[in-house]
Parts: structure tokens; sequence; C-alpha cells
């Protein structure tokens, strides 16, 4: 792969700017995400730059984010934390970073600014949600469904989950309260300003899961964000909840038979963590790679794989067309007026409170 100068320049710059000299760099590095489409979204963009700028380097993938918050804890506590750089929702990086098993960041020293000169801290803004979380993307989970079976009527509202009369079949759920409660309570009648209250109750996890109890053994449950979309091009559901860029590739790259329900999409954040404590070379490796990954033009990079809005506002309007097919990715990201009629804002600080306690519940639930 050529050397662009492009990253020739970063490269410079970084070195200009004081950074550890590659010598002192651990030569490897273990990145942790979600397997499938996205992550490849994040190798083509920033990670095959990168080991092109460095030659030399090694990454090995890990697709373990799902598990992150329980897999570092375990690591913590054995004393062997094998991951360098992992990508998790923005509520787990909260709990994480309240455990102090990621590394706080000072931002606007370990990050690149904008082209124009503008702080890390300035261009990313309110998503910088936890000291630990280097945001990247803003996603939805939504709804997918298969277009040859679902009958006339293509669903259109979020609701159409329960409905196993008009729409029968199996659903695909991710093995989780997140998502699954707020629909469950709204499509009970609950008001979306009084979801969180509804829920802080014992009465509302019953409620919510009393919704739920209504297609639970209609329910295929996954933990993989690639599941869904291969649960659907398979016919094995009818329709399954995954996360948008998903269903993006599935239906745009690959032509399947998927249909998006974009009613009630949860809106969310998804970003990097260092693990704390890490030894010095490995540390200084990613922190290389993580203002480089990072930067404007890297995140903007990542929209042309798939439909994901980058987090930094100077990436915005870099954002073209798709590297392969060409089409315009603007209309398929899910901040799109045309897509967010009616989006459920997902509260990751009520998350980072009461997840535990829900995760508990929730497990209960499926076990009986």
């Amino acid at each position: 792969m050529k050397l662009t100068k492009t990253l020739m320049a970063s490269t410079a710059l970084t070195v200009a700017a004081g950074a550890v000299v590659a010598e002192d760099m651990a030569m490897e590095m273990t990145l942790v995400s979600w397997g499938g489409a996205y992550q490849a979204s994040q190798h083509k963009a920033y990670v095959e730059p990168y080991l092109a700028a460095n030659p030399g380097v090694t990454v090995t993938w890990d697709e373990s984010s799902g598990e992150a918050v329980a897999k570092l804890r375990a690591m913590d506590e054995a004393g062997n934390v094998t991951w360098d750089l992992v990508d998790v929702v923005a509520s787990d990086s909260m709990r994480l970073c309240d455990e102090g098993l990621a590394e706080e960041l000072a931002h606007d020293d370990v990050l690149a600014s904008a082209p124009d000169g503008t702080s890390a801290s300035d261009d990313f803004g309110d998503l910088i949600v936890s000291d630990c979380f280097v945001p990247q993307i803003v996603y939805s989970t939504t709804f997918g469904y298969r277009t040859d079976l679902v009958g006339d009527t293509a669903p259109t509202e979020i609701c159409a989950i329960f409905d196993l009369e008009a729409y029968p079949g199996k659903r695909a759920l991710q093995k989780r309260p997140i998502d699954n409660m707020e629909w469950a309570l709204y499509c009970d009648g609950v008001e979306k300003d009084a979801i969180y209250d509804t829920l802080g109750t014992p009465e509302g996890v019953d409620r919510a899961l009393a919704k739920l109890d209504t297609i639970k053994d209609q329910v295929v449950w996954w933990t993989a964000g690639a599941e869904t979309p291969q649960l659907l091009a398979d016919g094995e559901v009818v329709m399954g909840s995954t996360f948008n860029g998903r269903l993006f590739s599935a239906i745009a790259e690959q032509n399947q038979p998927i249909g998006m329900l974009w009613d009630m999409q949860s809106f969310d954040l998804d970003g990097w963590i260092v693990p704390a404590n890490l030894p010095a070379d490995r540390k200084a490796r990613v922190m290389d790679f993580l203002k480089f990954a990072t930067d404007t033009q890297r995140l903007a990079d990542q929209a042309k794989y798939i439909s994901y809005g980058p987090a930094r506002a100077s990436s915005a309007p870099l954002v073209g067309k798709h590297e392969e097919l060409g089409i315009d990715m603007a209309p398929h990201m899910p901040t799109d007026p045309a897509n967010a009629g009616n989006v459920h804002v997902y509260d990751y600080e009520w998350w980072a409170d009461n997840r535990d306690d829900l995760d508990a519940k929730f497990q209960a639930w499926l076990a009986k």
C-alpha cells in the first residue's frame, strides 16, 4: 500500500509535536470492536492507512465489545489486561471510567485539532460524555424486516414487532435490557418523555417485561451486531433489531430483500476507551494510533463505508459518496430528517447508573 503525502505529512507533524519515538512503542495492538460491517469500516478507514504509515506494526481484532465491561473487569481482577483499545457504547464508557478500568484522557492534549485549529473538545462537543471516552460515531439501533415475508403491508411503526397477528414469525432482539425495555413501554402506551421515569420503578420494569413476554417465545436473542442481518438474509426471522449501518450493508451492498424501519430508532454514541494501567510501550502505541484514527479526515472516511454519522463536527462536511457503490451517504444516516421523524433518544447516563440492576433482572426474566 502506497504511503500518501497526506499520511507522511501527518506522521511528520506527530513527530514534530514531540510524540514518543517509534522505538519506545509496542509493535502490536489488540483492538476490540463489534465485528461485521462496522469493524470492516474501521479497518478500511484508519487501521489500513495507519499500518501503511507505520511499517512493522500489526493489529489483531477482537470482536468482544458487547461483553467489554465484564471482560475488562475480569482482566483487571486477574491483573492481565490483553486489550489495547476498546470500542464501547457511551454508557459502558461511563461505567468503565467510574470503576477506574479506563484511562482518563486530556482530550485536547492527546487528540488532533480540527483542520481550522478548533480544539478536539470543541469539535466533539457534548459527545464527549466521559473523561475516558473518545467518540467515533452517532448511530442508531433500529429494525430491519424481510420485504418478502411481511405481506402486502410493510411495517411502518415500531410496535409492529409486538403484532404477531399482522406479522407472524420470529423476531431478533439484542440480549440486553437496553432499547427492548424502552420499546416495550412505548408500545404499552407510555409516552416517550415518561419512559425513564416509568422504567425507574419496580412496576415499570414489570410492565416492560410483561410486554416482552407477549413475544418472548418468538424471539431469537443476539449479542453481535452481525447476527440480525444474517438471520434476516437466511429467512430465520421476519424482523429484527440491529445497528443501522449493518442493515445498510445488507441492503445496499448485499442486495438482500430487507427493508428499514426507522420509527423509534434509538440514537446512541460509540467510541474508544483505553484500558487503564497499560505498560508504557503499549500505551504509547495506542495513543499514537488514537490521535490518528480520530482526526477529522479519518472519521469522515469511515462514512464512506458505513452509514454512521462521524462524531466530529468538522468531519460532517467531508461525508460524501460510498467508496464502492458511489451513492450519496447522507440520506442513509440515522440523523437524516427523512429518517428521524420519531426517534428515541437513548439516555446513556440513566443506563450507566441503572445498568447492572436492570441486567440482573433481565437475565432472570430470560431464564424463566
